[in-house]
């Protein structure tokens, strides 16, 4: 059940960052569906545009032709407004994709702890073989050196950052209408 009241600037994007697992997909939608607005995934238009599998790009192309791919398709579809987006892990390593999602709206991080993301990442692990990995590590140390190169980037990114850890998905968007709610009324001076 929703208590917090959704915010009122339909134009602004709800972009959602992160590393894999924090819940960026299950929130956007969520957020999506709350708000009657679009929900876009980015990492499945870019597989859906591609006809190929994420592991398969990078098998193909290597990280740098996924990374333009993701480039391209922030720059088109983070100029569009009023929709929910989940960006993938690594989008903030590129700064020209965060000014453009910054652009048109809010930069939202949804974060948890290296422990539970290697949790929610072993369960996920046979519906998610399309992910390959980023390091060539096993998954616990994968996390903590992703995660200690990319923490700075997603702090610098974000203007509401939100914990996951611990919470059920409508305790997350639940506290990130809040989150919206509060910057919109000082967007607003009240």
């Amino acid at each position: 059940m929703m208590t917090t009241s959704p915010p009122r600037d339909q134009d602004r994007n709800l972009v959602l960052i992160g590393y894999r697992a924090t819940g960026k997909t299950s929130v956007g939608a969520r957020l999506a569906r709350i708000l009657d607005r679009p929900f876009v995934d980015l990492d499945q238009v870019l597989v859906q545009e591609a006809g190929r599998s994420i592991a398969e790009i990078v098998a193909r192309g290597g990280w740098e032709d996924f990374r333009r791919r993701e480039k391209a398709l922030v720059a088109r579809l983070g100029a569009r407004k009023g929709q929910v987006l989940a960006t993938g892990g690594g989008a903030v390593l590129d700064p020209e994709n965060v000014r453009v999602l910054r652009e048109t709206g809010v930069i939202i991080w949804l974060t948890a702890t290296p422990g539970v993301i290697q949790a929610r990442l072993t369960q996920d692990q046979p519906r998610d073989q399309s992910r390959p990995s980023l390091t060539g590590g096993d998954t616990i140390r994968e996390v903590e050196e992703v995660l200690r190169v990319r923490q700075p980037m997603y702090q610098a990114a974000a203007q509401v950052i939100i914990d996951t850890t611990g919470l059920s998905l409508p305790q997350v968007v639940e506290q990130v209408l809040a989150a919206l709610k509060i910057q919109e009324e000082a967007r607003l001076g009240r």
